[in-house]
């Protein structure tokens, strides 16, 4: 597959993958009938993941800064982080097992899009270990913050990359032909 469309390195998906964000621009999302249910549902587990990043991120800028005290930053660590990776572990397995091979099935021109999301997710797995082992680390007093905060600016970058393509990707379809068969 063409290095550009890997995830460390794109910019974006193809102007030819984004077609339908054309038809159904982002701003108009909200107020179309397909939007309320499932639509809603995934875009908030979405933002959920960008909250607990940045989140994430912040309380290990704040520890390296000293604005945090390490017996503060620990449980929420172990509590977010976990809640984290969990969450886009399960959420990866459903979009790949059940939504993926339908959507593409309903917009056949865009199933090229489908296997790079797809390969994100494989792609995502390594970056989810890594920050598994980082946050590890952090806990057992193996890793200083700042260490930790290096990881997840790269996870974050990686994952926000990820999510905004999938969005383009896969809401249009949704708003296009509906949810049924979905749920």
């Amino acid at each position: 597959m063409d290095e550009t469309l890997d995830l460390k390195t794109r910019e974006g998906l193809p102007d030819a993958l984004r077609a339908l964000v054309a038809d159904f621009p982002r701003d108009a999302w909200q107020s179309h009938e397909n939007f309320a249910g499932l639509v809603a549902f995934w875009l908030d587990r979405h933002m959920m993941f960008r909250r607990l990043s940045e989140m994430l991120r912040s309380d290990a800028e704040a520890a390296q800064d000293g604005r945090l005290a390490r017996e503060q930053m620990l449980p929420r660590l172990s509590r977010f982080g976990g809640m984290l990776v969990q969450s886009l572990h399960g959420h990866h397995q459903i979009e790949d097992m059940h939504y993926f091979p339908i959507l593409s099935g309903k917009e056949r021109a865009l199933e090229r899009g489908f296997e790079i999301l797809d390969r994100d997710h494989h792609a995502m797995d390594g970056l989810l270990n890594r920050f598994t082992a980082a946050a590890n680390g952090v806990i057992k007093g193996q890793t200083e913050p700042g260490v930790f905060r290096e990881e997840v600016l790269s996870f974050e970058a990686m994952l926000l990359r990820h999510l905004e393509d999938e969005e383009d990707l896969i809401v249009p379809v949704i708003l296009k032909h509906g949810p049924d068969g979905l749920s």
